[in-house]
């Protein structure tokens, strides 16, 4: 969604709209997008778009695991309103996170040839009745950008809608401890009743602090198939413990990372990364400095 509508003239008006990817749900990707890269820009979004889809709905209320390479369980190929409404009771947790920071959500629906129309009629309607300015089926994979032109219309009425005056706000002050602002996400964003953290973790808390590095905003290492730190723990789970085995902190990218049970991270690109010695033979157009 960037541009402006064909046969209309770019003003700085109606120059077009801005899309960012976040990342993953709106405990994790969302919420790292609003208390860091909003503070660190001061830019605020105007809207938010959830993408969901009728299997993982379907998954969260109980469906069988899904495994690469055996045929999917007639649960997420067949109508089952059912399983699906038991499972939007994690879409419905990702919409009133948005909420909480004074953005409105979106919901994509990213249709599959086997949802039915009650199926997707029912994410609508909930999705709806939870809060949410809208929610529309999307059918990209079929049809490209004109299956999604639904939802950029609705994408463009949400951004031009009048704000409010106790709008976008911040989930924490940046100016907390560390462990308030870490228990400020865990109980309001993944709903966990508790923090508990490893001598190593309390032991970096107290460092970090001591040398000043107490005001940085945090960024939660946490695994994207759960509200906890446990992938297996579907739906909306509440009141569980989130722990903190270890923390850490990027001080060039100005933030502190708590790890959060088993999740590892990815490595950071060396002082002179690999591509750097890749390239095409000019001659014999084979890649070189692969290996």
């Amino acid at each position: 969604l960037v541009g402006t509508p064909p046969g209309e003239t770019a003003t700085p008006e109606s120059a077009g709209y801005v899309v960012t990817e976040a990342g993953f749900g709106a405990d994790i990707g969302f919420e790292k997008f609003v208390n860091i890269k909003c503070r660190a820009s001061g830019l605020v979004p105007d809207a938010a778009v959830i993408v969901a889809t009728v299997r993982a709905l379907k998954m969260h209320g109980g469906g069988p695991d899904v495994v690469p390479g055996r045929p999917l369980a007639d649960e997420y190929t067949k109508e089952n309103l059912v399983l699906l409404e038991r499972g939007f009771a994690n879409l419905r947790r990702h919409i009133e996170n948005v909420q909480k920071v004074g953005v409105p959500a979106i919901v994509a629906i990213n249709a599959f040839s086997t949802d039915s129309p009650a199926e997707l009629d029912l994410v609508r309607r909930l999705a709806r009745e939870a809060g949410a300015f809208d929610a529309i089926p999307t059918h990209l994979w079929a049809k490209g950008g004109a299956g999604a032109t639904e939802l950029a219309d609705s994408v463009v009425r949400c951004c031009n809608q009048p704000k409010p005056a106790d709008g976008f706000r911040f989930l924490y002050d940046s100016d907390l401890p560390i462990k308030q602002k870490i228990e400020i996400i865990a109980k309001q964003f993944y709903r966990a009743g508790s923090v508990s953290y490893s001598e190593e973790a309390e032991k970096k808390i107290a460092q970090f602090a001591e040398n000043g590095w107490e005001k940085m905003p945090i960024c939660m290492a946490k695994t994207q198939y759960s509200f906890s730190a446990d992938p297996a723990l579907k739906c909306a789970p509440e009141g569980f413990d989130l722990p903190i085995r270890d923390i850490r902190a990027s001080l060039g990218a100005g933030f502190i990372y708590p790890l959060c049970g088993a999740m590892q991270t990815l490595p950071g690109l060396p002082t002179r990364p690999c591509f750097y010695d890749i390239d095409v033979d000019p001659e014999s157009g084979d890649i070189v400095g692969l290996f």
